[in-house]
């Protein structure tokens, strides 16, 4: 983190947001992540790619006719979100407000 005057951003470029996300997990413990708000970013300017690994419907049909014709048991899966957590490159610079 580098705090740094508003009137250092350069032009065309946004000031993300952040915001804390808060849960409860199950067994009772809390949990928070600091998150960019992603209605605040914009494509092109703020990022020019995304990537998320999730299993299409195909594959997992695939993945169970495989486990059937193998006489194997699938057992339960919970996909619940995928969050995505990338690296910057070494020159890349996001510019945020400070954390609320």
């Amino acid at each position: 983190w580098t705090l740094i005057d508003r009137s250092h951003v350069p032009e065309g470029r946004s000031i993300v947001r952040l915001i804390w996300v808060h849960k409860r997990k199950r067994s009772g413990a809390l949990k928070a992540r600091l998150c960019v708000q992603e209605c605040a970013q914009v494509r092109g300017v703020d990022f020019d790619q995304t990537f998320c690994a999730t299993m299409r419907p195909t594959s997992l049909r695939a993945l169970a006719a495989i486990a059937n014709s193998a006489g194997m048991r699938m057992r339960r899966w919970d996909f619940v979100a995928a969050y995505l957590q990338g690296e910057l490159e070494q020159d890349e610079v996001v510019y945020c407000h400070a954390p609320p």
